[in-house]
């Protein structure tokens, strides 16, 4: 995974998603130490052959019972995971052992920030899954973000991130606005305008002490969640001064950032947790993987006082692929163990342990959340609400430096506007030049 902070952020919430025994979504945990640490089926012996599979964090197989049920539908094959915790760790230390053609894993995960590098210059490096499996089974955008110019399918989707608005009822009912879920996403459906728009109506009854969102910046990357233009064209030129879904998300921070509605908070971060339990804050952009870190922040003054709306556009934050490299030992049975890791059935089985959210669709109507979970969102419909966005979240382009351009803009642009007072204008010019010294401009 990245080392920007908005990716930072993620691996900081999933950590304290992991641990919970209750919880609806977990993608993978919190970097912990730079080293590694081996788990899952043991070594090989007694003619077996043994399969490596190189992650980050937890994705959940091991977990959720996976690698041992392989092993019994498969005596002949022992697994073991090599997890590496750091992910600014992981990625540079597989394309070092990648580039050598030695050195790794049977099967190599990618995360969703690292797989436009893998496909645009490691390609060659990876086994083309897409002649060993039936594509349709993922999200077309899913096995979009793995696929090369030519049709080369070079990783298999595990999890999605889909975004939802997480939002406190009471504290809507409190400042006379619409609580229900349905009625309120209708108010706001196709434009992050008109949630800002709700949000000034929240202000001017708000209870005191809250604010309607946690801050600009998570406007910002759940907007640009939803674009299909971001910061790269299709031929890979940077374009983010110019991305017409740039200037969409900005403009709508930039009405978050310049108002009185937002609480100014880092997300993850110790003051922004602490606003999670005092209900400071009205709403949370908040992608599947985030529903239980709320429910453990928040606490049980927060049990059916949260509940969840679709957002204004389908988008999405976060997750990760499997490959096969060529380098590898044993391809045929890797290939045949990464097709079964992320077949449906899999992804259902992780989704119901760990609970990241599936990228194959026809898992949907089986998801489960657990039931306290759902009681505490309201009874909300979590999993219809995240699939129903999850189908519709467009083809996005990433590019080689699409992480620090996004930091360049929400840490520094956002931020000059938001917390020192600068004029958007100002705030682009910031964001503008730290991106030149990004790009070596």
């Amino acid at each position: 995974m990245r080392t920007s902070t908005r990716r930072s952020h993620r691996l900081v919430a999933l950590a304290a998603v992991a641990a919970l025994s209750t919880g609806l979504l977990a993608g993978c945990s919190k970097d912990s130490d730079d080293g590694n640490s081996n788990s899952g089926g043991g070594g090989g012996g007694g003619g077996k052959t043994t399969l490596t599979i190189g992650t980050f964090g937890v994705f959940g197989y091991k977990q959720a019972g996976l690698y041992d049920d392989y092993m019994k539908l498969h005596p002949n094959i022992s697994i073991k995971e090599n997890v590496t915790t750091k992910t600014d760790v992981y990625w540079p230390k597989t394309l070092t052992r990648l580039q050598a053609g030695a050195g790794t894993d049977d099967i190599q995960a990618i995360e969703v920030g690292n797989v436009t590098e893998a496909v645009q210059t490691q390609a060659d490096k990876f086994v083309d899954l897409g002649k060993e499996v039936d594509k349709s089974q993922w999200l077309d955008w899913k096995n979009a973000q793995a696929t090369t110019k030519d049709g080369k399918l070079i990783g298999l989707g595990t999890d999605v991130g889909p975004m939802a608005i997480c939002y406190r009822k009471d504290l809507f009912k409190k400042a006379g606005l619409e609580t229900d879920r349905t009625k309120l996403a209708a108010q706001w459906k196709g434009d992050w305008s008109k949630f800002v728009d709700v949000g000034k109506e929240y202000m001017k009854k708000a209870p005191k002490g809250t604010k309607y969102v946690d801050s600009a910046s998570s406007v910002y990357n759940a907007a640009l969640g939803g674009e299909s233009q971001r910061y790269y064209d299709k031929d890979g030129n940077v374009i983010w001064d110019k991305s017409t879904g740039v200037k969409h998300a900005w403009n709508a921070a930039m009405e978050v950032a310049t108002s009185t509605m937002s609480a100014k908070l880092k997300q993850f971060e110790d003051p922004w947790n602490k606003a999670l339990s005092n209900a400071s804050f009205a709403t949370v952009a908040c992608p599947a993987w985030m529903i239980g870190y709320i429910e453990q922040k928040s606490g049980a003054s927060g049990k059916g006082n949260w509940d969840v709306a679709a957002a204004p556009t389908a988008a999405n934050w976060g997750g990760s692929f499997i490959g096969v490299p060529t380098a590898g030992k044993h391809q045929k049975d890797a290939i045949a163990l990464a097709k079964w890791l992320t077949a449906p059935e899999q992804q259902a089985k992780v989704f119901a342990k760990q609970a990241s959210f599936p990228s194959t669709p026809s898992a949907y109507s089986a998801l489960k959340p657990l039931a306290d979970t759902t009681a505490y969102f309201s009874d909300a419909p979590i999993a219809q609400i995240f699939a129903d966005s999850a189908k519709t979240i467009p083809v996005q382009i990433f590019g080689t430096k699409d992480q620090p351009i996004g930091t360049a803009i929400t840490d520094v642009g956002i931020l000059q506007v938001e917390q020192k007072g600068k004029t958007p204008d100002q705030g682009w010019d910031a964001a503008k030049n730290e991106i030149k010294d990004v790009l070596g401009q």
